[in-house]
């Protein structure tokens, strides 16, 4: 019980905090011996993470004490400026060893970011096969599956035995991205199944692969969208996926690790686009005003210009509002109401679009539920509104312009709004994807612009049925 209370009770924020503290103080001191030792036990995510906190005249300089297979681990967890930090402060001979050392998909995310004259450097410096590669790689469509995949993996024969296999798996392992899912090829590198090393640690030695294998293999091919390799890793568990070529050749494969930062960029972009923002690879914290206000101003100028028609509609029924002046207060509410709906069921339609859970085709079954769904938040809002208005605005601020009849008016006008926000809502994204645009297009700025448009035309015309304005 004891033990367990420990357990509970470790820290491990605290822990990395005193980790850091520790190397700061021996880099204050100079101890550069034992300051090495100590970031060789660390993981190397922290390494580069504390590298990242010194200063930049420094950074350089600790880096330089890590062994070749370290620096190059933690090279690949810096971000673009700091990679770009290093490889201005090392010789061409160290850029070379870290080059050679990272996993080829490493290599050409980091090129993909660094400005030309970087990036003529590195593959210079690089190996002729290793530069071959990466030119290949850097041919890709990006967000392709090509362009996120790796060379790095292990191929086995159908006619190997276990013995056999674990003794390749040996020889070559060592600088695999990984080694638990192997890929059985054929003599022209034809994909023809996947054994795991559970399956081989669990199989006789003499045992072949062709009697082991999985040939019913999930695979991708190198121009598919990494949003839809995503999916099949989500769909199928899996921690590795082969890649092959128009000829179904095995070239690469993407892992699991490669799968996490495509889900985290997607996400990032489609919140950017739904919140009204151009999509930036760089994060918030290294982003310039500039870049800021490039990235915002577009869809700000659009939505401002496009609010034009809402003003044009109050300028046509000006006469017939001045007549019922009580109506006015209750227009913001109404618009609110309805662009909160529209998002509410845009939102929803979006990420169930990109979770493959709802396709175009189930357009006609979305329509309808969410139609279901707004009739009862539509009433539930209308009633709650209308007593609301009976009891706070007419009885109790003793508001006289709120009578039963425009209590009546604006809860009815809610109930219609409410409808059709949500309809426009889940239909709009779904349009979006069937004509091939990213439905986060359709998200919240363009539906709310809609919706209030239409929210001040039904409110109207519900006025002008009720109150015979």
């Amino acid at each position: 019980m004891e033990d367990t209370d420990r357990t509970e009770a470790f820290d491990f924020d605290a822990f990395h905090d005193q980790k850091t503290d520790e190397l700061t103080e021996l880099l204050d001191r100079r101890d550069m011996k034992k300051l090495k030792s100590q970031m060789e036990e660390l993981n190397d995510y922290d390494v580069a993470e504390f590298l990242t906190e010194i200063e930049d005249n420094r950074m350089p300089m600790v880096f330089r004490l890590l062994n070749k297979e370290t620096a190059a681990a933690v090279f690949a967890n810096f971000e673009a400026p700091e990679q770009e930090r290093i490889i201005n402060s090392i010789t061409d001979s160290e850029l070379a060893g870290i080059v050679e050392e990272l996993y080829l998909d490493d290599a050409v995310d980091m090129l993909e970011e660094m400005p030309a004259n970087v990036v003529k450097r590195v593959m210079r410096t690089a190996r002729p096969d290793t530069r071959k590669l990466i030119n290949q790689y850097l041919r890709y469509p990006d967000n392709s599956a090509g362009s996120i995949m790796t060379a790095e993996f292990v191929d086995l024969k159908k006619y190997m035995n276990v013995r056999e296999s674990f003794a390749r798996i040996r020889r070559i392992g060592e600088d695999k991205e990984t080694i638990y899912v192997c890929f059985v090829i054929s003599s022209d590198r034809k994909l023809e199944g996947i054994v795991t090393v559970k399956d081989l640690l669990l199989a006789d030695d003499d045992t072949k692969i062709e009697d082991l294998m999985e040939s019913n293999v999930i695979f991708a091919s190198t121009t598919e969208d990494q949003e839809s390799v995503s999916e099949k890793f989500s769909n199928y568990d899996l921690m590795a996926l082969p890649v092959v070529d128009n000829e179904g050749r095995l070239v690469g494969i993407v892992t699991v690790d490669d799968i996490i930062d495509v889900m985290e960029q997607e996400t990032t972009e489609d919140f950017e686009i739904m919140a009204g923002m151009t999509p930036s690879d760089k994060p918030y914290s290294r982003m310039s005003t500039v870049e800021m206000w490039k990235n915002r101003i577009p869809w700000l100028m659009f939505l401002m210009l496009s609010a034009t028609f809402t003003s044009m509609i109050l300028t046509s029924f000006e006469n017939m509002l001045a007549a019922q002046a009580g109506l006015v207060a209750f227009i913001p509410m109404l618009m609110g109401t309805g662009g909160n709906s529209g998002a509410q069921a845009s939102t929803a339609v979006i990420r169930s679009l990109s979770l493959g859970d709802t396709e175009p085709k189930d357009a006609l079954k979305v329509m309808w539920k969410e139609w279901r769904v707004a009739i009862l938040c539509g009433i539930t809002l209308a009633v709650i509104n209308f007593i609301k208005m009976i009891i706070l605005d007419g009885w109790i601020l003793k508001n006289d312009c709120v009578t039963v009849l425009v209590a009546a008016t604006v809860s009815l006008s809610i109930l219609f709004i409410v409808m059709f926000a949500k309809v426009v809502g889940c239909t709009l994204p779904i349009i979006a994807e069937k004509i091939g645009v990213d439905p986060a297009v359709m998200a919240n700025p363009l539906i709310s612009t809609v919706t209030d448009a239409v929210s001040l035309l039904i409110y109207i015309y519900v006025a002008k049925l009720i109150l015979h304005i």
